[in-house]
């Protein structure tokens, strides 16, 4: 107030000296400049108060991860996401007043949590997302970086030159058949580079470097492209021993104890130098192994919410959908979801995950002969 009277009477005083005070009127009009900033401050702090008042209160959120890393890394790593979560939702009109953060015992038990309402929200892969998905509903999709490659043909792959990060995300990765530097191998790749088509008599006689079953990119998915393509799977191969890593997998190809393995796409990328140093060859890997077959997209992980909580309706839904991306739109954000190697979030589609539902019917088939 005193401020406005002194602004006042300068005014008054320039105006009585004629011409003697054009400085000092510049100065009162930045003070009631500031003056005026100030108003619009307040005006607006105090929208906020009354919005903030406004939110809908949920006591607690339950947040779940599956143990795809140690689980005390996981806590550790994701403990900045409870305050973000808090500052999102509540731009979104919700005032949460506690974020818990669990990992499973494995990632049945977060399914079975989501299921029964004990679990809000959970980060599970899209293979339990399928077999959950009676009690879960899937609302974002993890993106990572997207590759140079993204071909649905074979030969695509195998232009000799390495296959690169790019800027694009990628809500979904490929399964490849990779074949080696052995006779068989380059046998099976010059078919494939010819524009042939392998009969399963050609994959049959080579040798065989598959995962354990539970693994997508290291069974499911390439015997989902078997299925698909030859009406087999892995388990009719003849010649097929399970690895115990894509490592010690890539130190087979390259010693030519087999002629074929199965991984994601492009793993060659992480064996760049180990195939020199450590597995003895002299050629690069881009140059001595083909891509002889490329599966469906697998999507990437999920962010999904269970259909029995009893604080997630359809508008806390979407207020979570735009919390968890835009985080993953901030460098902040992008530190704590590493722990999973996501770069951001889109939104899902049950349906994405149809590819998902067709791998997860076949291995029961398999698991009931």
């Amino acid at each position: 107030m005193r401020k406005t009277v002194s602004v006042l009477m300068a005014a008054a005083l320039c105006a009585a000296m004629i011409g003697g005070c054009s400085g000092g009127s510049k100065q009162a009009g930045a003070t009631t400049a500031a003056t005026s900033a100030a108003g619009s401050e307040s005006a607006s702090s105090a929208a906020e108060e009354t919005a903030k008042a406004e939110n809908k209160k949920i006591e607690k959120l339950n947040v779940y991860f599956v143990p795809s890393r140690e689980p005390q890394e996981i806590v550790t790593a994701t403990e900045p996401l409870k305050d973000m979560l808090k500052t999102e939702l509540s731009k979104e009109g919700y005032d949460i007043g506690e974020v818990v953060i669990t990992v499973g015992t494995n990632y049945e038990a977060v399914g079975e949590a989501l299921s029964a309402g004990t679990a809000d929200i959970g980060l599970i892969p899209g293979g339990t997302y399928v077999l959950y998905d009676d009690g879960a509903d899937v609302i974002l999709t993890a993106t990572r970086d997207g590759l140079s490659k993204n071909s649905d043909s074979a030969k695509d792959w195998n232009d000799g030159k390495a296959t690169d990060p790019t800027t694009d995300q990628a809500t979904s990765y490929r399964a490849l058949i990779l074949a080696g530097p052995s006779e068989k191998g380059q046998e099976l790749a010059a078919k494939v580079n010819s524009g042939e088509a392998l009969t399963f008599e050609d994959l049959d006689a080579a040798n065989w470097s598959v995962m354990s079953s539970s693994s997508p990119a290291g069974y499911i998915y390439p015997s989902l492209w078997l299925q698909d393509n030859f009406q087999k799977n892995i388990l009719n191969l003849s010649h097929a021993v399970q690895s115990d890593s894509y490592g010690s997998a890539f130190a087979r190809l390259a010693s030519g104890q087999v002629d074929v393995l199965v991984t994601y796409a492009d793993a060659r990328r992480d064996y760049v130098d180990k195939w020199n140093s450590e597995y003895g060859r002299t050629g690069s890997i881009w140059e001595e192994t083909n891509v002889i077959g490329v599966t469906p997209p697998i999507f990437n992980d999920t962010v999904s919410v269970s259909k029995t909580s009893k604080i997630m309706d359809d508008n806390f839904k979407k207020a979570v959908q735009d919390a968890f991306i835009n985080i993953g739109n901030t460098e902040e954000g992008q530190k704590v979801i590493a722990i999973y190697s996501h770069k951001g979030y889109q939104v899902a589609d049950s349906a994405d995950y149809d590819n998902e539902r067709k791998a997860q019917e076949m291995i029961k088939e398999l698991n009931a002969k």
